[in-house]
């Protein structure tokens, strides 16, 4: 069972930065992060697999940057250029076998942290 905690959310302005933070469980699990704007379905951001490989959404390319440090056990994503629509609560997710930025679908789920910008 994995026990996945998400922390670095808070409130910044527009074009501000924040890293969000998250233990890994198993370096062989495929980990992500989702978000779930107010009002709105939760949606893939980005994710990475046990070989590395990464995926983001059309959204925040470019701005965000998934990456998993193995030797402390926790995956980041670094947030930078952040817009009011990135507001949301943000979600780590961890899948055995595979994740995919276009399917709301994990096996472990955090309680999500939020992230709040301001314009």
């Amino acid at each position: 069972q994995a026990q996945l905690v998400e922390s670095g959310g808070g409130s910044v302005q527009a074009g501000g930065s924040l890293r969000l933070s998250c233990p890994v469980s198993r370096a062989s699990f495929s980990m992500g992060w989702f978000r779930q704007p107010p009002g709105k379905e939760r949606e893939g951001v980005a994710t990475i697999d046990s070989s590395g490989s990464v995926a983001y959404a059309d959204s925040v390319k470019g701005r965000f940057t998934i990456s998993k440090d193995n030797g402390q056990k926790t995956l980041y994503l670094q947030m930078t250029s952040l817009k009011p629509d990135d507001t949301a609560m943000y979600y780590c997710a961890a899948d055995p076998y595979y994740l995919s930025i276009y399917v709301n679908r994990a096996q472990y789920w955090g309680q999500g942290t939020q992230v709040t910008v301001s314009s």
